[in-house]
């Protein structure tokens, strides 16, 4: 394999420490037991703190319930017009009589679907998170079975549901990883929704209730997603923000209280706009490099991406990063145009390395018989 360094410099210069926690990252802190810090662009993990260890999600787990229910509308088995009953079960276990966040709906009444979905993103709605699970899979217990099965196909690897609610329950565990990967998947496959999250307030059965995501209220740049407490889990929060072209999602979890929550939340996020900056390091069809073709029509080809590769970076750190390009040297022709030849290899101490695959930008034919003699002569009398 041939590693190019032709653009090496450049590259060093220009992105610094993509992909790896930064040094300066690393000194930072947080109360909280759980964190993790995302850029929802690309998905990759600027900041954690236990980020891979289950934990109790509470109500932030309701975000898988709302995907269920999501996938539910789009398919076109519910409509938002469509009205949910709530069952003694729903009104006892997540009703007014349950003393849990509830939308207060009554015994057996019938809840338009619009107002479950809205309760339960703004007032952390147990009964109407029951109410769904009920019509939507015909009991609570078979509705987190749909939910665990759901969050493995998108690819949340840690993630069992035992209920639609986050109530307390020793299996109903996430990782602050799939809870960012939850929230950046609700975000990019229901747009039509989301904005939801960032209303400040809803009423039903004539009581208004406020959203409970303080970052609503502390940083107009954060518009969702989800709360939780219990006393096992602690306070936690899901947030989303975006300042200009930027989008970052955090998680945080086992924080003492609803102030220190709060606090939290502003604090990480004005760091995390503030330290880390997104970066094109080559645009999709650009040549990164030039392969030398034997026995081709033309000498070289160029090595070039299909698509844009993007990389985050810390403000303060630009170094400690190798970037180099690797593909069998010389290829042969014929070489087609897009086939796979060679990886853009992206490496950094602390982190895996990353690899980006690279095709032909064009093609090159084979010569022909007398080309590839005199090919084959200048290769045996000068070595080239």
């Amino acid at each position: 394999m041939k590693s190019a360094a032709s653009f090496l410099i450049f590259c060093a210069a220009l992105i610094g420490a993509a992909f790896a926690v930064p040094r300066t990252a690393l000194a930072f802190d947080t109360s909280a037991e759980f964190a993790l810090l995302m850029d929802y662009e690309t998905g990759a993990v600027l900041w954690g703190k236990n980020e891979d260890q289950t934990m109790y999600p509470a109500s932030m787990s309701k975000l898988m319930t709302l995907d269920v229910l999501f996938g539910a509308l789009r398919d076109g088995s519910v409509k938002l017009e469509d009205e949910f009953i709530i069952s003694e079960y729903a009104w006892r276990t997540g009703g007014a009589a349950s003393g849990s966040s509830t939308m207060f709906a009554d015994l057996n009444s019938s809840v338009p679907v619009e107002a479950l979905l809205k309760s339960i993103i703004i007032q952390s709605g147990n009964d109407a998170c029951i109410a769904v699970a009920e019509a939507l899979s015909g009991s609570e217990e078979a509705f987190a079975i749909r939910m665990t099965e759901r969050g493995k196909e998108i690819g949340l690897k840690n993630s069992v549901f035992k209920n639609a609610t986050g109530w307390p329950h020793e299996e109903h565990v996430m990782t602050p990883r799939d809870l960012a990967l939850l929230a950046r998947h609700l975000i990019m496959e229901f747009p039509e929704y989301y904005p939801i999250f960032k209303e400040r307030d809803f009423t039903w059965n004539g009581i208004r209730q406020g959203n409970r995501n303080p970052g609503l209220y502390l940083d107009p740049s954060v518009d969702g997603l989800k709360t939780g407490h219990t006393e096992a889990a602690g306070y936690g929060l899901t947030a989303s923000a975006v300042r200009g072209d930027r989008r970052l999602i955090l998680v945080l979890n086992g924080l003492p209280s609803e102030r220190a929550r709060a606090d939290e939340t502003v604090r990480i996020l004005d760091w995390g706009f503030r330290s880390f900056k997104n970066y094109k390091l080559f645009a999709a069809g650009t040549a990164i490099d030039n392969a030398p073709v034997w026995q081709g029509t033309y000498a070289e080809v160029p090595l070039v991406s299909t698509s844009d590769i993007n990389v985050i970076l810390s403000v303060d750190q630009r170094r400690d990063m190798k970037v180099s390009v690797a593909y069998e040297t010389p290829l042969v022709a014929p070489v087609a145009a897009g086939q796979k030849v060679g990886v853009l290899k992206v490496e950094t101490a602390g982190a895996p390395l990353r690899e980006y695959p690279l095709v032909a930008g064009g093609s090159v034919e084979r010569q022909g018989l007398f080309g590839r003699a005199g090919t084959s002569l200048m290769q045996m009398l000068f070595g080239s």
